[in-house]
């Protein structure tokens, strides 16, 4: 088929018999392309698949049922400095693999395959090593940002490979779990309390952490309320890396419940059967993170100076609480200012995420509500009413730009040049507290067309996001069409190209969906992905304007002459449905 890439037209896949896969050298990195390997597995279902990994990566995969072996490499020990790689290679040429897949982006992957003798190494066109690729892929566009797994996903779609990748899966043997829960009673946790775990720590470097004595406060309110509304005891795990040992037992000293202090004392094998007994992780963006979300326990993960788009953890499970501050993501171990990301963080936007999934998930054995769980807690002063019904949680809202959410000039070019239009910033400010995401979705020819630059166009949106964030009306995400309109792209509206990237990237419930806009091309876009329209118009519709609307197929649901009108239709309809 067309679909399939030329290197199919040259192999046939049956003609595959051993695959050697590279695989990434961090554990959370491990976890993201767990998808990834099982569709490689669906591709080559007769196949031996080994992986070769660092060790704390090889204990991750062992016994995954898509992988024949998982072999070690060890870069410190045995494989350590040239001849160390010699070695290896020479160990990997013995096994004969047919094709090598490199989820692993250093040079030196590829070096190691091109030694082994493997005649197919696959893999993307990164740092420097083409030449070394009998089949390299060219590396994604990297002003499309998306979710890591997707990247180690999208590296096979040239072998054939379709759909979406799910979310990660890990496997642990029985007797792994009896282990631990052994341990756990040892450590005075029954086997019927809720376990609350936490990890405070991370290798990356200390800008990710959040602050420990935050840590301590969200958790004991978090058993308190648990203990309160439920009536079950609540013990909680603290979790971290060699070395963190002293931090994980100065949270455990301000906890009044029974704590079980892992810090340094598990394998990777020991971490995830610990880690899959949580009913919900508290953490910052580290491995046991992406651990946890493979086991379906629901996380809570403060970001800071990390990119939450392609780093968080995969599903809609899970619950991102970070700050926008103007210099994050900057992706620095240390912090050389103030550490702004993380400290104005508070305890109360932690708090109120976790008994967001405590609902959610229903964790404390009865059905239970949002309001329920925060109405337990003795101190929740700083939430709003409106914060904790939270009526619109997985509801988005697509935005168009220009004249919707500011002023239109025309091409707008000039950062400076960009104003709100009045009410916006409380308007949408209502649906953050609801809950709902807030996406904008915009044509901008004007790059086409040579009238302004993407650098240009970067500006105008940053300064529309650091508008809308003064006002607590953060936007999730912003995506354009760049193209001119004879180009023919599947993204420029009415055709639905963004917003099938943002239901893709930030996992979105496609069910619940409204569109805000001033255009019929809005309207027509919101009927295209089965999301409720409302027209944005200052001015009234006449029986000619509607005329127009019905000949472009255009009607919309409602007609809203500003966007606290909008919001108020939307958190109206939204109610209606729930109650269906």
């Amino acid at each position: 088929p067309d679909e399939l890439s030329w290197l199919w037209r040259l192999v046939e896949r049956k003609a595959i018999k051993k695959i050697l896969v590279r695989g990434p050298n961090w554990l959370g990195d491990g976890v993201m392309c767990e998808p990834a390997l099982r569709g490689l597995r669906r591709l080559f279902p007769d196949a031996q698949i080994a992986l070769l990994v660092k060790p704390a990566v090889a204990d991750l995969f062992a016994g995954h049922p898509a992988l024949t072996r998982v072999l070690t490499y060890d870069s410190v020990g045995h494989h350590a400095g040239l001849s160390g790689k010699w070695g290896l290679a020479g160990q990997l040429r013995q096994q004969g693999f047919d094709l090598a897949v490199l989820f692993q982006n250093a040079f030196e992957a590829a070096f190691l395959t091109f030694l082994a003798g493997v005649p197919r190494r696959y893999g993307y066109a990164t740092d420097g090593r083409s030449l070394l690729l009998s089949d390299p892929v060219a590396v994604p566009d990297r002003q499309r940002l998306v979710h890591q797994v997707r990247y180690y996903w999208d590296l096979l779609k040239p072998l054939g490979l379709t759909g979406d990748p799910s979310a990660p899966e890990l496997v642990v043997f029985p007797q792994e779990e009896q282990a631990m829960a052994g341990r756990f009673a040892k450590g005075g946790l029954a086997e019927t309390d809720v376990v609350v775990g936490i990890n405070p720590g991370s290798t990356y470097g200390g800008a990710k952490r959040w602050l420990p004595e935050r840590f301590a406060e969200v958790t004991e309110r978090l058993c308190r309320t648990i203990r309160e509304s439920r009536e079950q005891e609540v013990s909680v795990v603290i979790f971290g890396a060699k070395g963190e040992e002293r931090l994980g037992q100065e949270i455990a000293a301000h906890l009044s419940s029974r704590s079980l202090i892992l810090s340094g004392a598990t394998t990777i094998r020991e971490l995830m059967a610990s880690v899959k007994r949580c009913a919900v992780l508290l953490t910052n963006d580290t491995g046991p993170m992406h651990i946890a979300a493979a086991f379906q326990v629901p996380v809570v993960a403060i970001f800071g100076p990390t990119d939450w788009r392609t780093t968080s953890p995969f599903g809609s499970a899970h619950a991102i609480v970070r700050q926008p501050v103007d210099c994050a993501p900057c992706l620095l171990r240390e912090c050389p200012i103030d550490h702004r990301c993380m400290t104005r963080v508070t305890v109360d936007q932690v708090y109120e995420a976790a008994a967001t999934q405590l609902a959610a998930n229903k964790l404390t054995g009865d059905k239970l509500t949002r309001e329920e769980i925060v109405a337990s807690s003795s101190n929740l002063s700083a939430c709003q009413p409106a914060n904790l019904s939270a009526p619109l949680d997985g509801v988005t809202v697509f935005l168009d730009r220009d004249g919707t959410l500011n002023y239109d000039p025309g091409y707008l070019r000039i950062a400076a040049d960009l104003k709100l239009l009045a009410g916006v910033g409380p308007a949408l400010a209502k649906l953050k507290r609801a809950g709902a995401k807030l996406v904008v979705v915009t044509n901008q020819s004007g790059v086409g067309r040579g009238i302004m630059t993407l650098k240009d166009l970067e500006a105008v949106h940053a300064r529309l996001q650091g508008l809308l964030e003064q006002e607590d009306a953060a936007l999730d995400a912003i995506y354009f069409c760049p193209h001119h309109p004879d180009d023919g792209c599947r993204c420029r509206k009415p055709n639905v190209g963004m917003v099938e990237r943002a239901q893709s990237e930030l996992q979105l419930d496609h069910r619940r969906f409204y569109l805000v806009g001033d255009h019929a091309r809005d309207i027509q876009l919101a009927q295209r992905v089965g999301a409720k329209a409302i027209l944005f118009t200052a001015a009234a519709l006449d029986a000619q304007s509607l005329e127009t609307l019905k000949a472009k197929k255009a009607m919309p649901d409602a007609v809203a002459k500003s966007m606290a009108e909008a919001v108020d239709w939307i958190l109206a309809d939204a109610a209606k449905t729930r109650l269906r």
